[in-house]
Parts: structure tokens; C-alpha cells; sequence
């Protein structure tokens, strides 16, 4: 294996396309990365999100509390209101404890 290659993006570009083999050599030559394993069998479609720095700060903070990441979370917002659109609503268990909890000690109005 030849030694680390330094070099900026763009010159590994005009190698790569000019034809010059020292790039594909390094990624031949590269172990192999272990990639983490997805969290469903669904195909998935990635889709950009622009959130205000809080919003997602907010939303990071919701995942870890809840030992998910962020993604995993936001689809199953997302997922909950498509369903609440179509009348199947999908709901917390924490959310239905907090209701009957009400309903068993109804506050003074």
C-alpha cells in the first residue's frame, strides 16, 4: 500500500476524471468500513429538514430522553400525524396516562 495521500478535494477530482489510477489504487486498497445497521426493513427516502437551532436542540433532547435518535423520533411524529389526519391516531402511552390520570382527579376549576 502506498503512503497517506494528502491532497485537496478538487485535484482528487481532475486525477480521478483525467484518468490517473493512484485514486482508485487508495480505494482499493482502503479496509473495509463497517456501516451501522438500519433501523427497519423499510425502504426509506432521506429527506433535508431546516429546524431553528432551538427547534432542534429541543428535538435532540426529546430523542435522548426517550433513547432514540433524532430521526427515529421526528419519523414517528411525523407518522402520528399522518394518522391523526386520517382519523387512526397513534398516541403516547404517556400521553393516555396523563388523560386518565386527569379524568381520575379533575381539578378544581
Amino acid at each position: 500500500m502506498r503512503g497517506a495521500v494528502t491532497m485537496h478535494r478538487n485535484d482528487a477530482t481532475k486525477q480521478f476524471h483525467g484518468g490517473d489510477d493512484r485514486i482508485a489504487d487508495l480505494i482499493d486498497e482502503s479496509p473495509a468500513v463497517d456501516l451501522p445497521t438500519p433501523d427497519t426493513d423499510v425502504p426509506m427516502v432521506s429527506r433535508s429538514v431546516r429546524l431553528p437551532l432551538d427547534t432542534y436542540e429541543r428535538v435532540r433532547a426529546a430523542a435522548d430522553a426517550r433513547g432514540i435518535g433524532v430521526t427515529t423520533l421526528m419519523r414517528q411524529w411525523i407518522e402520528a400525524g399522518l394518522a391523526d389526519l386520517d382519523d387512526s391516531a397513534t398516541v403516547s402511552l404517556a400521553d393516555v396516562r396523563r388523560a386518565l390520570a386527569s379524568l381520575a382527579h379533575p381539578t378544581a376549576a
